[in-house]
């Protein structure tokens, strides 16, 4: 029974048939999958405003913390950090290797309000945490009483 019929013209991109596909993935050890050098993914991230500060919650569960930078140009918090995966213990050996690296990189704009040189960070569980706390003047002001007429 044919599930799908596809005659490939002459110029286009073909893609193998799918009974060839299931008679490897049956064949092989491990089944085949896209081979990939580097993954870069999206970093999750959370923000939240406070009364005295903003705080950004990122997620990077396995990278430590030392291969997170965080940097401050101009008006932007940049975010990035990365990693090698070739660890492998005594008498281990690659049957399949289909990544050797990870990274991820996230840019912010800063609002006017962000004291930048007394920004803080902590990385715990996979999570990092940014804080960046406003400007007095900013907190003073922030909370203004209209009354209605």
């Amino acid at each position: 029974m044919t599930l799908v019929s596809v005659r490939p013209e002459t110029g286009r991109v073909t893609f193998p048939r799918f009974s060839n596909l299931l008679e490897t993935f049956f064949e092989n050890e491990f089944p085949t999958t896209p081979h990939f050098d580097s993954i870069k993914t999206p970093a999750l991230v959370n923000t939240i405003e406070t009364k005295d500060s903003f705080k950004i919650e990122v997620a990077a569960p396995g990278f430590e913390k030392e291969q997170i930078k965080i940097a401050v140009e101009e008006n932007t918090l940049k975010i990035w950090a990365e990693k090698e995966n070739n660890k492998l213990e005594e008498g281990e050996k690659y049957t399949r290797k289909e990544y050797s690296f990870s990274s991820f990189n996230r840019h912010f704009t800063l609002p006017k309000t962000v004291n930048a040189e007394k920004i803080e960070a902590t990385y715990n569980n996979g999570i990092l945490s940014v804080t960046l706390p406003k400007i007095e003047e900013v907190k003073a002001k922030s909370s203004i009483e209209i009354k209605v007429g």
